[in-house]
């Protein structure tokens, strides 16, 4: 294969060099095509855009492969924990021992947040979505830790800076689930692993000790994991970007939290549940529904079958499937609306319809239930979503500023108004 791709444009040949990654992915490098020629190109939503090369995550959607930093995610929703991953993730490769306890110590140093963060907590409603504190009170982190807005820290004060956001995270997500419902907060307990420490946050009755069941720790563990990158999304783009005018961490995961709330990016298995009870409500009948979507005619969908990425089975949803029946069993749910999830989970493996077009549940069909059997309201499902995604969003920053990129700047073709004459308002 040529070293170039050669473009010819009102009769003029351009030569664009070819970029090959790892996995052989290619890639016409046209960084240079507007000072040579003039021309940009457009691409809405940059679909078909690189806007980086990256080290961190490896997504092929034809085949189905996830990988961090070259492991398979199979094999570390398996057998790593999230702490582990996020240490691979942030920091480029599996921790030792010794590294992985002093990485886990470090969090749990910093899991506490300043008394004057409940000040702004306070001044929520309690009908406050929860991702709209989310974003505040991480974006508040500037205010009491000045120094991460420097442009040019040390190596030290962003690694001071990372493990500040991995720990204090865990604790304004548990702190913002609280406030929805009126509840007094909990503070984290050193003694608790990070999953069960955020169990205990969210679930704890301060006048007794919480028990962590282990099946839910194991959960939880693998969502996050899942959950803890996927390249270049909506929300690991606007991390990147708002981080490339070298804003803060804490204000560019306060974006990307932003990017994340939006219903077509991080909603999904909110929607999934939102859909479940609609169902519900209509009577329970699955295959009336499952009916409803085949026809072609109908305007109603099946959330969380599919993914715009995937077009083969998510892999994640493989993993997370059996964590499911395991949560399911482990706690003896019995709830109609995830009847209604196992019938239409059976119907889309099984039907002829859904096969051929590769509708096959996904990750987020089965987070959903999962959060849902764990009495995770809805409207934080996003919330840990976040919490999940957000080594990915550091790894991610981390990397940007590494690589010392350029502020992001999109071209655009405008397609307004030509030059025209003012007028005066009495003349109009």
């Amino acid at each position: 294969m040529s070293d170039f791709a050669e473009l010819i444009l009102e009769g003029k040949s351009y030569k664009l060099p070819i970029v090959v990654g790892t996995e052989d992915e290619k890639a016409i490098d046209i960084s240079s095509l507007r000072a040579e020629s003039g021309f940009i190109t457009l691409d809405s939503g940059y679909k078909n855009t690189g806007a980086t090369t990256s080290a961190i995550t490896y997504l092929d959607g034809e085949e189905g492969i996830l990988s961090y930093r070259g492991y398979p995610i199979e094999e570390l929703a398996e057998k790593s924990s999230f702490i582990e991953v996020s240490y691979l993730l942030i920091y480029g490769s599996l921790p030792t021992a010794a590294e992985l306890d002093a990485f886990s110590k470090r969090i749990k140093r910093h899991m506490l947040v300043n008394e004057d963060m409940r000040k702004i907590l306070d001044g929520f409603p309690s009908a406050a979505h929860p991702m709209g504190i989310l974003s505040a009170l991480v974006s508040s982190l500037t205010a009491f830790y000045p120094e991460s807005l420097k442009s040019n820290q040390t190596k030290d004060e962003m690694d001071l800076s990372m493990i500040r956001l991995m720990a204090k995270l865990s604790t304004i997500a548990a702190w913002s689930f609280k406030n929805s419902n009126g509840q007094r907060i909990n503070y984290p307990k050193n003694k608790l692993d990070y999953c069960s420490n955020f169990l205990h946050m969210m679930f704890s009755d301060p006048t007794e000790d919480y028990e962590v069941n282990p099946v839910v720790v194991d959960a939880l563990n693998k969502l996050l994991i899942l959950h803890a990158d996927h390249e270049q999304n909506c929300s690991t783009s606007t991390v990147r970007l708002v981080g490339s005018a070298h804003a803060s961490l804490y204000s560019s995961v306060s974006a990307g939290i932003s990017a994340l709330w939006g219903p077509l990016h991080g909603g999904a298995n909110q929607a999934v549940i939102e859909m479940l009870e609609q169902i519900k409500a209509d009577g329970g009948d699955s295959k009336k529904f499952i009916a409803k979507a085949k026809d072609k005619n109908d305007p109603f969908r099946l959330m969380g079958f599919g993914h715009r990425v995937y077009k083969n089975f998510d892999p994640r949803a493989k993993i997370i499937k059996k964590t499911a029946d395991d949560v399911l069993s482990a706690l003896g749910i019995k709830d109609p609306i995830l009847n209604i999830a196992k019938e239409l989970e059976q119907a889309a493996l099984t039907d002829p319809y859904f096969i051929e077009r590769k509708l096959y549940p996904n990750v987020d069909f089965y987070s959903g239930i999962i959060y849902r059997a764990l009495g995770i309201p809805t409207e934080m499902f996003t919330v840990m979503f976040a919490l999940g995604r957000l080594p990915g969003w550091i790894a991610q920053w981390k990397e940007m500023r590494e690589q010392k990129e350029p502020i992001g700047r999109p071209r655009q073709i405008y397609v307004g108004e030509n030059t025209r004459k003012y007028v005066p308002i009495e003349e109009r």
